[in-house]
């Protein structure tokens, strides 16, 4: 007979090799086929939601790496959510306005767009984002995310476009919108206004430059100056001089009048007096080249209030005026003020109402009336306004400096402040900062310093600049009188225009004329005037995704307002989170989101950014075509996505190793379950074996800990939890001793049937658990596992199996720690024989085990304490009877390891003294005899 074909042996088809690259796709088609996502959601009760409402990606170019992080971390929780029972849709969107779809529209056609009208231009940027909406679609679906993936969300829908109108109109309607000449930033790269969130600091080289500004006589007079004496202000943007309107005091400072004795500055003379803050005036000696100096007197900042000194190269005054932004980090403590050309300028001018002056135009070049530097633009003007004051005298030091500066994040170029009449939502009108401020601490934030991080923004920001100078976008849809420059709109207006959106978009706007909307002989209801114009500005794109909750939340009914949750990357909060809660408290008076969650940048295996010049880049598709989507997804759950998050091939190949393991974990249990029948076979808790009873509770354990991982969105902890219990719990000590009970009892006896029991019930728990996270695998798994009653087609129609507290015995739990522990022990003093050649294969040894009685009492198994340890025999003595062998650290135990003198089984394998008792059957054990009768 040969033995082996009487052996349980593993049996499944399920394959060891994945393939995933090959067999991810042909699973997505079977998914879309049989329709999951919708039929997942039916199985839901629509009363218990949870709403994970999707920030917009935009619709331009492939997915990146990012991309893929944040689309499966949202389907980490969807699924999550879904597994526990919650109805939780997931309607993915995208944001298709703005000015990149634009630029990219407008390389395409050239020359050709100059002979275009505004509405043809606007087609052509609407087909280009459908194109990239429809890649993107395939890609994000091939990372394994179900969704509403053929009803999504797009910002340039027409019912879209209606309601962020409607949700522009509120803001006219409660008065929280108004035009103004304000200093926004502005990039003359791409001739636009740019929001907060659309600047991004980098390191630029600027000029540093220090200037004199002469103290009109009155006011050396009456401050008791002598009248050759300068105020001296310090700059990095010489450019912004020709708006020069003031000079900034701290009130709180002390200044010093000097007078030069001896320097080697050109533009000091001895006798000359010049004005700076105490504090700095040894650093600025040695700057401006003084050799010997008299400090005169000091003046406190608030001396100077109002009154005048000469601006450096204009026959015009600059106001001495008080300010508290005015610091001593750096500069001379006194500023340079150009209410055109910044936020705190403009916002100290209008105290003292200075001019809002700006003679830069939209390309950045200076204006016609500019006196001097007419026609020449900034960037090169720089020089030349330093050259020109080095000539006439009031140029004391010039430099560069490297410091942190404001950049356009499309084109990557140097932004100015500029003053332009543009449209702003009021952070004051209806206490929107206030109100912003107070919703923030209603909403969870994960991390939690996510909430330290928006207030100072809510906080600190200015007024929002809403308007655009493009034409990809949505319309900013009032008409202005052009006699009297008032806002002309009303509720009739309103309606006509909303109504026109909702049939034709936001196109309506550009494609109709005055009178479609206004009516015949429509006069200005203001001053009577005929002449009314449309508003050409389009909206901020961020206005645009901020009122996805009202276009998407509270319109679509498998939504919800508010959104359970909103998850980007950290960015957002400067973008995305940051607009939509405006937007909403603006109009509703509270957040749209319960909990706001944010993860990481993704940057090389160093931590670098990701760059093409430094060739770090690292794309979803490569790793897709030649690991699979799974091993992305097992990426996002191994590491802590609350901080920058590192990729590698390192990193990758890693992980393609805990998968084959987890894998194979799966493998082995399916191989030893196939003649197993859920419904019939199973064994009650009671009648199990104590390391199957173990085992058990172990699982209870590592589910407990998993559920509360997935509760507080921590899947890094899923991932090292469940990649320990395959690795240690199950391979290495579970699966290792039973396989011989597997194997070798036989078929249907309670041994064998009580292994499999445990085996099947952790694989079932296991499959819907992994589920969120390895989709593919535990979709693939599923397909194996035996049938049962009540075993739904997809894995992602279970809920998570509940922790069962009841099967918890303290008594079995501790005796099987303990045992977990001593079989390392056996297995290092195995090790240490088999090096020896006093063994070969464990089976050939005998172990005697010294121990003090309350290590002896717990040295027992249902089966026998020799399966547990894996060999043919044991022996237990008292600590001090036995003699030599290995002992642990701890020096509880003795471990005496010998070869067995019994003859082995053929069949097990086990040197047993029952091999050679049976006529028949001599050369197998008493227990292989019975199993084969």
């Amino acid at each position: 007979m040969e033995y082996k074909d009487t052996l349980n042996l593993p049996n499944t088809n399920f394959p060891m090799k994945a393939n995933l690259s090959n067999s991810e796709p042909e699973r997505i088609k079977k998914w879309e086929k049989s329709n999951l996502y919708h039929k997942i959601i039916s199985t839901r009760n629509k009363n218990k939601r949870y709403i994970l409402h999707d920030g917009p990606p935009y619709a331009n170019g492939h997915i990146h790496i990012g991309h893929a992080l944040n689309k499966i971390l949202k389907d980490f929780i969807v699924k999550v959510k879904t597994l526990e029972g919650y109805y939780s849709p997931y309607v993915p969107g995208w944001d298709c306005h703005g000015l990149p779809i634009e630029h990219q529209v407008d390389k395409l056609l050239g020359k050709k767009k100059y002979e275009m009208e505004k509405s043809q231009i606007r087609k052509e940027c609407r087909k280009y984002a459908e194109k990239f909406i429809d890649i993107q679609r395939e890609e994000f679906k091939r990372l394994g995310v179900l969704g509403e993936w053929e009803n999504p969300y797009i910002t340039m829908d027409y019912v879209y476009e209606a309601v962020t109108l409607k949700e522009l109109y509120k803001f006219f309607k409660n008065k929280g919108v108004y035009k103004g000449l304000k200093p926004i930033y502005w990039c003359t790269s791409c001739v636009t206004a740019l929001a907060e969130a659309e600047v991004e600091y980098d390191n630029h080289t600027s000029n540093s430059i220090y200037v004199k500004f002469p103290v009109r006589k009155e006011t050396a007079k009456k401050l008791d100056l002598p009248e050759n004496t300068s105020i001296v202000i310090w700059t990095t943007t010489p450019w912004t001089l020709p708006a020069n309107l003031g000079v900034a005091f701290n009130p709180n400072y002390q200044y010093s009048l000097v007078e030069i004795i001896e320097t080697e500055n050109k533009n000091l003379s001895v006798g000359e007096h010049i004005v700076v803050a105490t504090e700095l005036l040894e650093k600025l000696l040695e700057i401006f080249n003084i050799t010997s100096h008299k400090e005169i007197k000091r003046v406190s900042g608030s001396d100077f209030e109002n009154e005048k000194a000469k601006h450096p190269f204009y026959d015009r005054d600059s106001l001495m005026i008080l300010g508290d932004h005015v610091t001593l980090e750096q500069g001379t403590g006194i500023v340079h003020t150009a209410p055109g050309h910044g936020q705190e300028d403009y916002e100290v001018g209008l105290k003292y109402g200075l001019e809002i002056l700006n003679p830069v135009d939209d390309n950045g070049l200076f204006k016609k009336d500019t006196e001097i530097f007419a026609g020449e633009h900034i960037v090169k003007a720089n020089d030349k306004i330093i050259a020109y004051m080095d000539e006439n005298g009031t140029l004391l030091n010039s430099g560069k400096v490297d410091h942190s500066y404001p950049h356009c994040w499309r084109c990557k170029s140097p932004v100015v402040f500029r003053a332009t009449p543009q449209w702003f939502i009021s952070m004051e009108q209806n206490d929107l900062r206030k109100k912003t401020l107070e919703e923030i601490k209603k909403i969870k934030w994960i991390p939690n310093w996510g909430e330290n991080r928006i207030t100072a923004m809510i906080e600190n920001r200015p007024d929002w600049c809403i308007s655009r100078q493009r034409t990809w976008g949505v319309p900013i849809a009032v008409f202005l009188c052009q006699e009297c420059g008032e806002v002309v709109i009303n509720d009739d207006i309103m309606d006509k225009v909303y109504n026109a959106f909702l049939e034709h978009g936001a196109d309506a706007w550009f494609d109709f004329d005055n009178e479609y909307f206004l009516g015949k002989d429509f006069k200005c209801p203001h001053c009577n005037s005929d002449k009314i114009r449309k508003e050409t500005d389009i909206l901020d794109v961020w206005f645009d995704s901020g009122v996805s909750h009202a276009a998407v939340c509270e319109t679509r009914e498998e939504l919800g307002w508010p959104a359970n949750m909103y998850l980007e990357g950290s960015d957002q909060h400067r973008g995305w989170f940051h607009s939509t809660i405006l937007e909403s408290v603006g109009t509703r008076g509270k957040a749209p989101y319960s909990e706001v969650l944010t993860h990481g940048f993704v940057v090389d295996g160093s931590g670098k950014k990701m760059s093409k010049s430094l060739g770090n880049v690292v794309t979803p598709e490569e790793i897709i075509k030649k690991y699979g989507a799974e091993i992305l997804r097992l990426w996002v759950a191994a590491e802590d996505y609350t901080e920058d998050v590192r990729i590698s091939q390192n990193i990758i190949k890693r992980l393609v190793e805990a998968y084959r393991k987890i894998r194979n974990s799966c493998k082995y249990i399916l191989g030893n379950i196939s003649d197993f029948n859920p419904d019939t076979d199973m064994v009650d808790f009671a009648n199990l074996l104590d390391i199957d009873k173990y085992m058990l509770m172990k699982w209870q354990n590592v589910k407990k800990r998993i559920y509360n991982a997935f509760d507080n969105y921590q899947f890094h902890v899923f991932f090292h939890t469940l990649n320990n219990f395959c690795v240690n719990d199950l391979s290495a000590f579970y699966h290792d001793i039973i396989k011989d009970r597997l194997y070798c009892y036989k078929k249907d006896s309670r041994f064998r049937r009580s292994a499999q029991t445990v085996n099947f019930i952790i694989l079932k728990e296991l499959c819907i658990l992994m589920s969120p996270i390895l989709s593919f695998t535990a979709d693939e798994v599923w397909e194996y596992l035996p049938n049962y009653k009540g075993k739904p087609e997809y894995v992602f129609m279970e809920n998570f199996a509940e922790v069962d507290e009841s099967i918890y015995d303290e008594s079995i739990y501790n005796k099987w720690n303990q045992l977990y522990e001593i079989k390392k022990d056996v297995n290092k003093a195995l090790e240490l024989k088999r090096a020896e050649k006093v063994i070969g294969h464990p089976l050939d040894a005998k172990v005697t085990i010294g121990a003090k009685k309350d290590i002896l009492d717990i040295l027992s198994a249902d089966e026998g304490i020799e399966k547990i340890f894996i060999v043919s025999e044991v022996e237990l003595k008292n600590f001090d009877d036995v003699e030599g062998g290995y002992i642990p650290e701890d020096k509880k135990i003795k471990i005496f390891v010998e070869a067995s003198s019994n003859e082995k089984c053929e069949r097990c394998w086990i040197k047993s003294e029952t091999v050679g008792k049976f006529e028949d059957h001599k050369t197998i054990c008493e227990r292989c005899y019975q199993a084969i009768s």
